[in-house]
């Protein structure tokens, strides 16, 4: 099975942010998300409106940037949309906001967005499918050609529990507090072709297994393997898919720049003839749980004879180590904002202070994450 990889001649980058649709009385899930993209339809044209699109539930819009060369770049993308779509929201009484999970809002209320592929999803995968109601942020980063995708891919699992504890936003599950900092990765772990990718070591590799998988009929297209960190053919990507819903714009700018700084970073090693480690998919494993589990006061392990570091740490280490290229990239500013995210304590951090602030009250959390989404940074409270 062939499948042709649109090779990008620079780091380039493209980001998509699920956006979940508040009504601001009950604070609860609402779908509207059909009637507010005709708006935005009506309102921008069909260029603009292309920015912006339906997921599985009628309560969620993504939101998507274009090809982008910096971060500055796609943060801005990203506002234009949001703005347009805040304003188109609130004149129905409905607020915009991003977490892992909806604090309170339950899965089997939400109405599924018309659509023939969302149809087949939950015909297939039923219960699991319908118990879908989680919210991400997806990074894809240019690389320069097929040979290096699965090499980068595999290279960069040794980061999943980095961009899970950064963006960690889901202790709450149907209105209860799970003790976890991200039950959102727990969940979308469940669906057969999610989770972690499988370690093929080339594009031919890849090639196969995808054959494999659309033989079998497990899949009808790649679009169906919704892997942590992936290759994206069309787009002549990789897709890190691991981190969950960022509540803020200067978040989703820390791990843009996080992520295109490691990619940028490993593409001009493989120039160089460098051999990109690939950590043991085990150590990734047992990584990726305790990131999901203690979010940034996790200690992961680093090696394959159990040495442990905290992961915070490890964040600090890796951001100053990625200065040069970050500068060079015109992403310094943002680089050095995952320091701001170490110092506020990540979303479900904040959110589990709003809850024990209110006496328990899960609506306070749906008014902070409000509250974030407009100011576009963190809310800390001394």
């Amino acid at each position: 099975m062939h499948i042709p990889f649109s090779s990008s001649p620079s780091s380039s980058l493209g980001i998509e942010w699920e956006l979940e649709l508040v009504d601001l009385q009950s604070r609860h899930l609402r779908g509207s998300a059909t009637e507010i993209l005709e708006d935005l339809r009506a309102k921008v044209g069909e260029e603009g409106a292309a920015k912006a699109k339906h997921e599985l539930f009628e309560s969620t819009i993504e939101v998507i940037t274009g090809v982008c060369q910096t971060v500055p770049e796609a943060t801005a993308d990203l506002l234009g949309t949001v703005e347009v779509l805040r304003d188109l929201a609130e004149r129905r009484g409905i607020g915009l906001m991003c977490s892992g999970t909806h604090p309170i809002s339950e899965y089997s209320t939400q109405k599924i967005t018309a659509d023939d592929r969302y149809d087949r999803l939950v015909g297939r995968m039923q219960w699991l499918a319908r118990r879908l109601l989680i919210f991400g942020v997806h990074v894809h980063v240019g690389v320069r050609s097929p040979e290096k995708a699965m090499p980068i891919v595999n290279a960069l699992m040794s980061y999943i529990p980095h961009f899970l504890a950064l963006s960690a936003s889901s202790p709450y599950w149907l209105g209860s507090h799970t003790g976890l900092a991200s039950s959102r990765s727990r969940v979308f772990e469940s669906l057969p072709t999610a989770g972690l990718p499988y370690p093929l070591h080339d594009w031919a590799a890849f090639e196969g297994f995808m054959e494999t998988l659309v033989t079998a009929g497990t899949i009808e297209t790649i679009r169906e393997v919704w892997w942590d960190i992936r290759p994206h053919p069309n787009f002549g990507t990789v897709e890190l898919r691991i981190c969950d819903g960022l509540p803020t714009l200067l978040e989703v700018g820390a791990v843009a720049a996080l992520a295109q700084c490691i990619v940028d970073r490993m593409n001009t090693q493989l120039d160089r003839g460098y051999r990109l480690p690939a950590p043991q998919r085990w150590v990734v494993q047992e990584n990726k749980w305790r990131a999901a589990r203690y979010g940034l006061d996790a200690e992961i392990m680093v090696d394959d004879h159990g040495t442990v570091r905290p992961v915070r740490t490890d964040i600090t280490d890796l951001v100053e180590d990625l200065l040069p290229v970050a500068r060079r990239l015109g992403c310094e500013t943002e680089l050095t904002n995952v320091d701001r995210i170490l110092t506020a304590g990540a979303s479900y951090t904040r959110q589990e202070l709003a809850a024990r602030r209110a006496g328990g009250d899960l609506t306070a959390v749906v008014d902070t994450l409000l509250a974030e989404m407009n100011a576009g940074r963190p809310v800390t409270h001394g």
